[in-house]
């Protein structure tokens, strides 16, 4: 069994940084592939971010790419989601998920999901 636990969210005006993070316990992080996923006030769940076991393979969906990071820290059991220039439209609540095994960014494929953060972004 893995439980997730997101930390970081708030309110922050638009234009701002702020980075989330996922920490993993129960199973070693490093086997997990790990997604952030977010669900806006409304709207249906979208995909967000993914990372592979070693941090090596990343993607983004295409309406953060080039604003959104997402990293790891083995080590430390923690996927990381740092978020630039956020925009009103970011507003969500963000969840992280894992999975053992194959890479993929479908929500569906994903066996472990955290509570969510809040973020939101005011104009």
């Amino acid at each position: 069994q893995v439980q997730l636990v997101e930390s970081g969210g708030g309110l922050v005006q638009a234009g701002d940084s702020l980075r989330i993070s996922c920490t993993a316990s129960g199973r070693t992080a490093s086997r997990l592939v790990v997604g952030w996923f977010r669900r806006a006030p409304g709207k249906e769940r979208e995909f967000v971010a993914v990372i592979n076991q070693s941090g090596g393979r990343i993607d983004h969906a295409s309406s953060v790419k080039g604003r959104f990071t997402i990293s790891r820290d083995n080590a430390k059991g923690t996927v990381y989601l740092q978020m630039n220039s956020l925009k009103p439209e970011d507003t969500a609540v963000y969840y992280c998920a894992a999975k053992e095994g194959l890479y993929t960014d479908a929500a569906e494929r994903f066996s472990y999901w955290g509570q969510g953060t809040q973020v939101t972004v005011s104009s």
